[in-house]
């Protein structure tokens, strides 16, 4: 099978290494990719988010199946062109992914679908954003109805930080805050049936003990030893079935991956928002555990054969990734320097996010530079892998949290 994958992070790094160990897959391409990606599979250069570039850039390679990573193209309409030219594509259509695209039309979905989330108010005017601040009170919750590349997110107890925020968004949804520990859970849809991905945690925070600005993601882990036994089952029966069932009912159906961030609050599951595609970091715990071989998995979603499809198979390992993130970075990253000390380790896969080689040297050239993803048979052992490895690295100015999967860890070894 000829893989065409869109995207040049992280998560499609991810996707790369796992699309490369699935014997079905006879030749990987990518655009626009990065650097670690290059190893992998053949780069192509691309808009990644002109829907008529990257159908013509799949024509071409004679592709059998497309994957899109980045939200951007998604919403952009890139899945559609790509269908229209008779490819079979894993990504929602640009109808489908407002689920992400727009916040608003995502609380539309889960009203009308009964699917559990936090009460919400949209808002355009200073006098509608007051009014719902002093409705919900503190912590504010403050999201930018569009895309902000995981960064449009304002959780706060300042209420002059969250009408600012609220004030540069433009349309903006403001919701009552949501207790209780967050999981991340991927649906594979199909448009009608959905199976369900392993948990995982991530740690949108900058610093140590979640203090800081949020990010596109520090680091994550998985699995997750404290979830009930039943969140995959449960999170199915009443968040992505009934969320899949209502696109299709709405002449949208969703075939791609649907991405539930919840809260396990007081009163059950509630959902925090949507994504239409693989979050990132997760995706670089899920993929080095997940057994069941993705290109295959993928295509079936794209083809509507899910329901065909067996269980999804998971190694026993253990994963924990730290995100190594550029000075300055979320508000103003420095890019350009010099990365150094990259080296092969057992049990560890490093991934790259924004880099670029110049002059045969890798530099950075984004705010989160490499995910470095340790595997062990527990959380300790994992972490230790990840953070010896991340040592090693040099970038001038780098930080990265010391804490993921900290609590988790401890837990599990006094358990």
């Amino acid at each position: 099978m000829r893989v065409l994958l869109i995207g040049s992070g992280a998560r499609e790094h991810a996707l790369a290494y796992s699309l490369k160990s699935d014997a079905s897959v006879t030749e990987l391409h990518v655009a626009p990719g990065n650097p670690g990606i290059s190893e992998l599979a053949t780069v192509h250069s691309v808009t990644a988010d002109d829907p008529q570039s990257v159908a013509t850039l799949a024509q071409n390679i004679k592709a059998e199946l497309v994957i899109i990573g980045p939200e951007a193209p998604l919403v952009a309409g890139v899945a559609d062109a790509v269908r229209a030219i008779g490819i079979p594509c894993f990504g929602p259509s640009k109808e489908a992914a407002q689920l992400e695209g727009s916040k608003s039309f995502a609380k539309e979905i889960m009203a009308s679908a009964g699917v559990p989330t936090a009460q919400s108010m949209t808002c355009v005017t200073q006098e509608e954003i007051e009014r719902a601040l002093d409705t919900f009170g503190a912590p504010y919750v403050v999201k930018n109805d569009g895309l902000a590349a995981g960064k449009g997110v304002v959780v706060t107890s300042d209420r002059t930080a969250a009408l600012t925020h609220a004030l540069a968004c433009g349309k903006v949804v403001i919701e009552e805050y949501l207790d209780g520990p967050e999981i991340s859970l991927f649906g594979i849809s199909d448009g009608s049936t959905v199976i369900g991905m392993e948990p995982a945690q991530d740690f949108k925070r900058v610093f140590d003990g979640d203090e800081g600005p949020n990010t596109g993601g520090m680091g994550a882990y998985s699995p997750l030893p404290w979830a009930p036994a039943d969140i995959i089952s449960r999170t199915e029966k009443e968040v992505l079935i009934p969320t899949i069932k209502a696109m299709a009912e709405r002449g949208t159906p969703f075939i791609g991956l649907l991405y539930a961030g919840l809260a396990m609050t007081s009163r059950g599951i509630r959902v925090i928002e949507f994504n239409a595609r693989f979050g990132d970091p997760e995706t670089e715990v899920l993929l080095p555990r997940l057994q069941t071989p993705l290109a295959q998995l993928l295509l079936a979603a794209a083809t509507e054969k899910l329901a065909a499809h067996p269980p999804l198979q998971w190694s026993k390992k253990e994963a924990v990734t730290i995100v190594l993130a550029s000075e300055g970075y979320p508000e103003n990253p420095r890019v350009g320097r010099a990365v150094t000390g990259i080296n092969e380790h057992n049990d560890v896969i490093i991934f790259h996010a924004g880099t670029v080689v110049e002059a045969d040297q890798l530099h950075s050239a984004g705010g989160r530079v490499l995910a470095v993803t340790g595997l062990g048979d527990d959380l300790t052992t994992a972490r230790e892998n990840g953070y010896r490895a991340l040592s090693q690295i040099s970038l001038l100015g780098s930080h990265y949290r010391k804490d993921i999967a900290l609590t988790a860890s401890i837990a599990q070894k006094e358990a």
